[in-house]
């Protein structure tokens, strides 16, 4: 199938091939210049830099970025077709808040994204989004946060999460765990009981090779790839003809939706037998609503999963692998846990309050974000404010990675993991205080309008997290010292080849 793939990218590129080798040549002579700005060409635009650096697209993006005066540069695709990247919070701003009739997900998205989220909240735009948003904000209350932490995540750390842990803690020969498959299942455990009120046991102690979690993974990354290729015509014709990675894509999305459909299913079923339900999860509160809709129901799951298995799991995968390179940050955030927490039980107020952890993990997102890039598509004209033009039908991408990268934006201490960035001492208790940053400069979790809902519930769980497993383990990286994990993008970030590590027991 990979040669399929190959052969018909080629072929499109077949009439031209002379020209291609002409510039390729060329290109070869002019790629070790000083500027970091890719060289574009006719026709082909900047198609040579762009598959260069498919591998480490994220970081030669940020690169370029992070070299322009404006922190905004235009990127050439084949054909002509161009997409505006910026790190500047003036556009940020102007993008998610100011003028955010304009900046929509758009026709490119829509199409690229549709068979695995089709008119999912992520995935869509106008009266759609606002209902699926209206609907979900329910969810995320005081007393539905309280619930979810102290039933749910709590269930599932002591549970689950922590005899893994002291298993491998325990063996005579020190086992290797991948925490990054490990904080996966976890999240997804979790997403699926707060928001569907359904168990799915990935993260039982035989850590289960679950069909639906290889199907998801799959369809992540291959509609992400789409995202990613220098021209869409290679994956529709792909799609067209059923072959290559658009076959795989194809069983892997059914899969998928197989999967949320029983979840729909039974959802809807439980309903119907009951005349109140005992408890409002997400999907309940969908279904409650009227729609009867099973496809675009579907949609909804579909999208929650992605939201809460990935992103949450992404932020504390990097978050413990900065810890294990910076000890000191490691002994403060123990420290708070020993203040905080009484008879190991750490309970909502508790979880709220532990101001160093939640100013860690921020410094843990603005080196790897979530969601390393989010793009947008203009549908009129219009200009930023640091004057470059946007015509109608481009795409506007901003960059949070670069973003957490820029001395502009951090100072020149930018490079130094320091959670103290985020904290103020009060005078009078000596507690920490957080101070948050401007939104537009650390979006993060987006900002303005679709700014994240669930973004409280994300710290919560992280920090229920963070407190649970250092309290009793210390994560110790299993690489050779001072190798540095590889970070990759499909739709949001990972590890490249999973984050293996042994588990010690904490003295206590």
């Amino acid at each position: 199938m990979a040669l399929i793939d190959l052969q018909l990218s080629n072929s499109l590129l077949f009439c031209l091939v002379p020209f291609l080798f002409f510039l390729l040549i060329k290109f070869k002579k002019t790629r070790n210049n000083n500027s970091k700005i890719p060289k574009s060409y006719p026709i082909i635009g900047s198609y040579f830099s762009i598959l260069a650096n498919q591998e480490q697209r994220v970081q030669w993006l940020s690169d370029i970025i992070l070299s322009t005066p404006k922190l905004t540069f235009t990127l050439i695709r084949p054909l002509n077709f161009q997409t505006i990247f910026t790190a500047n919070p003036c556009n940020v701003q102007h993008m998610l808040k100011t003028n955010f009739p304009v900046y929509q997900k758009g026709e490119f998205s829509n199409s690229t994204l549709s068979d695995l989220l089709s008119n999912g909240i992520f995935n869509v735009d106008g009266d759609i989004w606002k209902y699926q948003r209206q609907v979900a904000s329910h969810e995320f209350n005081t007393r539905s946060l309280r619930k979810f932490v102290e039933t749910v995540v709590d269930t599932e750390l002591s549970e689950r999460l922590i005899p893994i842990l002291a298993n491998a803690a325990a063996a005579a020969e020190k086992k290797v765990l991948d925490l990054q498959d490990i904080l996966q299942r976890f999240a997804f455990d979790n997403i699926c009981k707060i928001a569907f009120g359904y168990d799915p046991g990935y993260l039982l102690p035989n850590l289960p090779e679950a069909e639906f979690a290889v199907a998801f993974e799959d369809s992540v990354r291959l509609s992400s790839k789409r995202l990613n290729l220098p021209y869409p015509l290679i994956w529709k014709m792909k799609r067209a003809l059923n072959i290559g990675s658009e076959k795989k894509l194809r069983i892997a999305v059914q899969q998928v939706r197989e999967f949320a459909k029983k979840i729909v299913r039974g959802k809807q079923r439980e309903l119907n037998e009951k005349s109140s339900l005992d408890s409002a999860d997400l999907l309940s509160r969908f279904l409650s609503t009227g729609h009867s809709d099973e496809d675009f129901v579907t949609d909804i799951v579909i999208s929650f999963i992605l939201a809460g298995r990935d992103t949450t799991s992404a932020a504390l995968t990097w978050f413990f692998w900065l810890i294990s390179k910076n000890p000191e940050v490691e002994s403060e955030i123990l420290k708070e846990i020993g203040e905080k927490t009484d008879d190991s039980v750490v309970l909502y107020d508790e979880v709220k309050n532990m101001m160093y952890t939640h100013a860690s993990l921020c410094e843990s997102m603005r080196f790897y974000p979530p969601v390393p890039m989010d793009g947008k598509e203009a549908v009129k004209d219009d200009v930023l404010p640091d004057g470059t033009l946007v015509k109608k039908g481009t795409r506007v991408t901003y960059h949070p990675y670069a973003m957490g990268r820029s001395e502009e934006i951090w100072g020149k201490d930018w490079a130094e993991y320091k959670p103290e960035r985020w904290l103020n001492k009060d005078q009078v208790t000596g507690n920490w205080m957080f101070v948050s940053k401007d939104a537009y400069s650390y979006p993060v979790f987006q900002a303005g309008p679709r700014i994240c809902l669930g973004k409280e519930m994300a710290f919560l769980q992280m920090k229920r997290v963070v407190a649970g497993v250092l309290q009793r383990f210390k994560v110790v990286p299993a690489a050779e010292k001072g190798a540095e994990p590889m970070f990759i993008s499909y739709l949001t970030a990972k590890m490249k080849g999973g984050f293996p590590v042994t588990i010690e027991e904490r003295k206590s």
